[in-house]
């Protein structure tokens, strides 16, 4: 075992499994909620048998024995002999689980864990009973479609045009068979032959109708085309079958059905009679596609080299990785896997090259030569293109992250006795993996939150006069250079005078004082806050709500929610696109730089003594009729230097909130590469991080989203600019 964990393709199993063993989650959740389809069911069997052929090559016989058993299972589901309910959903959600959990043993280095073995065994022992405890059940077929004689398999192969040029002979197949069966016909099927003029060398037009004898499973002979699968249409009738399986071959594979039809007469897997009632049936469906890995064996039948089988499963994997769920066709264009460290360097570089960019822009400027001011212009668009296309590479979908939570959302309720369903939109919005990787924890906690606190039991909704089952949604859009991720449910709201009682009795809010509504809603993400009765394994204790706030301050980001009595609550936090480079609008006051984001800045206005003398010192500003309140960035951050004599204001928003923020010059725009804090100032507010100047000189790049914090509580606490 120990060898086996130091080889280095185990990790590639290991990430690849993983892969599958959410695509298996996701397809079991769907069929659990009656979304099963044909294409589900084989996608399911497909992650399954992968799983266990690829365990196989590593020698990890734990996990082979207990997939083989489940893939079996499954082989059932796609031939309609067991009906994939929500209970036999669910226990194969639980061996999705333990597969999960065999496979982190292997990356932990772990040789053998009784516990573990256990935990198997008795999921297996389930797995039976329920598997057997089941009629079986066969499609419904035409009542005069009855159990055709033929004792042999029949297999109908049509190889793709391109198997010749990845060196696959079609030939070397049909030898393969013979190893472990017998052929008792073969048909050549050339329907696709072009003229001889015509013809090209490397493109195979040609397959086979095959009447075959074996005492092995359907799975090993479909394992005989493995490298083919991606390659080729494969359609294999067991011996004694109805019917309507021929039925449907008739209906899917080349030629006509009548030249198809005599194909399967002379190949002796029907009679006359049978393929008159078959053509007369006209019935149509989809059978599967299967496959096992046994490269190997055709390898030593000497029909393929091992140069052309790595180069098979080469192409294999490229067409997997590029193909649709929905089985559209290959994708032109290729991928690769690139190391994060790699990527996390490369970003580090880009950055280093923007202040080197900005540096030598400040130098050609003060030579005052024309040309090399237009040389570095260009150099300066150049790695401007750069720094999109490298921040491009980290950006990934949050679909992903969406779909995780189905699992969630379904045992979270289970537990609570609740029947939730989670809906999603946005799944296409684009995020920095930085930030999908640091968002994960608080959108858990709100999405748990949301179950436990937002939407009520159903017999609670049924007397509301709500339907039994809530709604939760995710939701995520771009808006102003900023992802917005929504957590909304249907449930009850929140109840604003039991907050308020609850902050009242920890200190929190005075007697006496009056809040608003956003004021008194933001105290659920004070720490250690809860209105909870009793401490639940999922809440009560006061953590959660605070963590979400302080981890996405963390991320440059803010959270803010709203919530309407009886018809529920949205949460929503807005975050930074990335985390790495911005646009930055600089400013000045007094002897210091600051960055304000340029996705935030709407306009700039000047500021003039009158304006401010009608504020009556307040501090905010007629902007066109509207009330604006702004932040003085000399006082708020006690800069010194000399005040400027006609200061600016630099109108931002967040989200829909705006203030103004007075400076003394206005500098233009740049490109920031940010820098963090060091933890001596991870506390003071209003500061997100910092960025080095071409001059080499420090910037502080501001946090917009408290410094309008901070405004509002001026707002709220200035009657004047209340009534305004």
């Amino acid at each position: 075992m120990s060898g086996v964990i130091n080889d280095p393709g185990v990790a590639t199993f290991i990430n690849e499994a993983r892969e599958l063993l959410g695509e298996m989650e996701t397809a079991l959740l769907a069929c659990e909620q009656g979304a099963m389809t044909e294409e589900t069911i084989n996608a399911l069997f497909r992650a399954a048998h992968t799983i266990k052929g690829s365990s196989g090559l590593f020698g990890l016989d734990a996990i082979v024995a207990f997939t083989h058993v489940v893939e079996s299972v499954l082989d059932k589901v796609r031939a309609h002999e067991l009906p994939l309910d929500a209970p036999l959903a669910a226990l194969l959600l639980e061996c999705k689980d333990h597969i999960e959990h065999l496979v982190s043993a292997v990356n932990a280095g772990a040789t053998h864990d009784p516990k573990l073995a256990a935990q198997g065994e008795a999921l297996l022992a389930r797995l039976h009973t329920l598997s057997h405890a089941k009629p079986q059940q066969a499609a419904a077929e035409h009542e005069d479609i009855t159990q055709c004689g033929s004792d042999a398999w029949h297999l109908s192969v049509r190889f793709g045009p391109d198997v010749l040029r990845h060196g696959m002979d079609p030939l070397s197949f049909l030898r393969y068979l013979t190893t472990f069966g017998e052929l008792l016909a073969v048909e050549l099927v050339d329907e696709a032959l072009p003229p001889a003029g015509e013809m090209d060398a490397q493109t195979c037009y040609v397959g086979f109708e095959i009447r075959y004898r074996s005492n092995v499973d359907k799975a090993q002979i479909e394992g005989a085309f493995e490298f083919v699968r991606d390659e080729c249409q494969l359609r294999i009738v067991p011996p004694a079958a109805h019917l309507s399986e021929y039925v449907k071959l008739l209906g899917e594979m080349p030629p006509t059905d009548q030249q198809l039809g005599e194909m399967l007469v002379r190949c002796g897997s029907l009679t006359p009679r049978e393929l008159d009632r078959a053509l007369k049936a006209q019935q149509l469906a989809v059978s599967e596609h299967k496959a096992a890995p046994l490269g190997h064996i055709l390898m030593q039948e000497g029909g393929v080299h091992p140069a052309v089988v790595e180069a098979a499963l080469a192409k294999q994997r490229e067409v997997r990785e590029h193909k649709a769920a929905s089985g559209a066709a290959q994708s032109e264009h290729h991928s690769i896997q690139v190391d994060a460290d790699k990527l996390e360097k490369l970003i580090n570089l880009v950055g280093e090259l923007i202040i080197a960019g900005a540096s030598t822009q400040l130098i050609a400027r003060a030579a005052g030569l024309a040309s090399l001011n237009e040389s570095t212009s260009r150099l300066s668009r150049l790695v401007e293109e750069i720094r999109d296309q490298a921040l491009q590479l980290r950006m990934v979908q949050i679909g992903a992250t969406f779909s995780r939570f189905q699992r969630i959302v379904r045992d979270v309720a289970r537990e609570l006795g609740k029947s939730i369903r989670l809906e999603t939109s946005g799944a296409e919005t684009e995020l920095d993996k930085t930030l999908i990787e640091q968002i994960n924890d608080p959108l858990m906690h709100l999405v748990r939150n949301a179950i436990d606190h937002g939407i009520e039991d159903a017999a609670t909704r049924a007397a509301r006069g709500k339907s039994p089952e809530g709604v939760l949604r995710l939701n995520a859009y771009h808006d102003s250079g900023a992802v917005v991720i929504e957590v909304t449910d249907d449930g009850g709201g929140l109840d604003r005078e039991r907050i308020l009682r609850k902050a009242r009795e920890r200190g929190l809010v005075a007697e006496g004082q009056t809040l608003t509504d956003r004021e008194v809603y933001a105290l659920i993400f004070e720490p250690g806050f809860s209105t909870a009765d009793q401490v639940t394994s999922l809440s009560g204790r006061g953590v959660g709500m605070d963590v979400v706030r302080r981890n996405v301050a963390a991320l440059r980001g803010s959270v803010d929610l709203d919530s309407r009595p009886g018809a529920g609550t949205t949460v929503r936090v807005r975050l930074p696109l990335t985390l790495a480079i911005i646009d930055g609008f600089l400013v000045r006051v007094g002897r210091s730089a600051l960055v304000i984001p340029l996705a935030l800045v709407e306009e700039c206005v000047e500021v003039s003594d009158a304006e401010q003398s009608r504020a009556g010192g307040h501090h905010f500003i007629d902007l066109r009729g509207e009330a604006l309140p702004y932040i003085r960035l000399r006082e708020a951050f006690s800069l010194q230097g000399v005040k400027a004599r006609r200061e600016s204001i630099v109108v931002v928003r967040d989200g829909g909130r705006r203030v103004g923020l007075v400076v003394d010059e206005l500098l233009g725009e740049l490109q920031a590469v940010i820098k963090p804090l060091s933890k001596l100032f991870k506390r003071v507010r209003g500061v997100g991080g910092s960025t080095i100047l071409g001059s080499g000189e420090v910037a502080l790049i501001l946090d917009v989203a408290s410094l309008i914090e901070c405004a509002a509580i001026e707002v709220a606490s200035s009657p004047a600019l209340a009534t305004a």
